[in-house]
This record gives structure tokens, C-alpha cells and sequence, in this order.
């Protein structure tokens, strides 16, 4: 897998700073998959500066500099404030460079089918990689966050469709689909 590209998808930054612990096992997670690569990848952490700051890209980038990724493969991308500002985003980095390889997403088993598809309807057909452990301790918040997919899915996919009808289509190697 030659040249890959794992974009990493944020999760809340701790009132201290600190990376959460779902911050923290998507970078784990990412980072883990890249060292089984026979290429060092290129990382996208996403995210803006969230409830409370640095942002969530700049967190990311600083643990996965800590597991020893060169600061050189890692694209901060600070400006998406959900999935799909972030996959947008993304999409459009990934064009800028030029990018034929694959395309790898990271995030928690509940968010990846929405991260797949999303990139997929960008021109990135992705594959994912999940987070290891719960995203949080209280089975209240996990099943909260899976169910919140359900509405999810649809929704940003229609905004995905509706922006490539009404957006001028780019030239380059994934064109914006139909």
C-alpha cells in the first residue's frame, strides 16, 4: 500500500489541552497502521478548535509526532468542525497534492461507515481503520454516539450530493462525482 494517506477524524480536546481518550486512540490506531505499511503514509488530523482549544488537528499532530511520525508526513487540517467540513476539507488537500494512492480513514468502529462513505462520495474510495477500546467509559455516551449515526448518514450524505450538484467540478485525479 504504496504512498497511502491516513486521515485521522477529531474528537474532543480535554479543558487542559489534553487529548480525550478517543482523541487519543484514533491517533494511536492510525499511527499503529502506518508502522505496518511499507511506506510511511502521510497523516491528516482534522479538526478545529473545538469547546475548548488547541484544535483538535494540532493535538493529533503533536501524539503522533510523540510515536515517532515524522512532522514532515503529518498535513494538519484545522479547519473541518464536523465529518463532513473535515472529509471536504480533506478531498481538497488531497487533490492540492496530487494524491493517487490510497486513502485510509481512522476513527471509531460506529464513525468509520460515515467517514467511508463520505469519502467515497468526494472520489476517495477509502478503506478504515478502527480505534481500539470503547470511545468512553459510559455505555450511555457509546450508544448515544451510535445512534446519533443513524440520522447521520443520510444527512451528510445528502449535503455531499446537494454540494457536488451545485459546485463547479474540479479537474484532477478524483473528479467531484456526478
Amino acid at each position: 500500500m504504496a504512498g497511502a494517506t491516513i486521515i485521522i477524524f477529531g474528537a474532543a480536546v480535554r479543558p487542559d489541552g489534553a487529548p480525550s481518550t478517543a482523541l487519543r486512540r484514533r491517533v494511536e490506531a492510525a499511527a499503529r497502521f502506518g508502522e505496518g505499511l511499507a511506506d510511511t503514509p502521510f497523516y491528516i488530523p482534522t479538526g478545529a478548535v473545538g469547546r475548548h482549544g488547541p484544535a483538535e488537528a494540532e493535538v493529533m499532530a503533536a501524539l503522533l509526532r510523540a510515536l515517532g511520525v515524522p512532522a514532515e508526513r503529518i498535513i494538519e487540517e484545522r479547519t473541518g468542525t464536523d465529518t463532513l467540513s473535515s472529509v471536504r476539507a480533506c478531498a481538497a488537500i488531497l487533490r492540492a497534492r496530487g494524491h493517487r494512492g490510497p486513502v485510509v480513514a481512522a476513527s471509531h468502529a460506529y464513525h468509520l461507515p460515515r467517514c467511508r462513505l463520505l469519502l467515497r462520495m468526494a472520489g476517495w474510495p477509502a478503506r478504515g481503520v478502527a480505534s481500539e477500546g470503547p470511545a468512553s467509559a459510559r455505555w450511555s455516551r457509546r450508544w448515544y454516539w451510535r445512534l446519533r449515526e443513524v440520522p447521520a448518514v443520510p444527512y451528510d450524505a445528502a449535503l455531499m450530493l446537494w454540494h457536488g450538484l451545485t459546485t463547479p467540478r474540479r479537474q484532477g485525479p478524483h473528479p467531484d462525482p456526478p
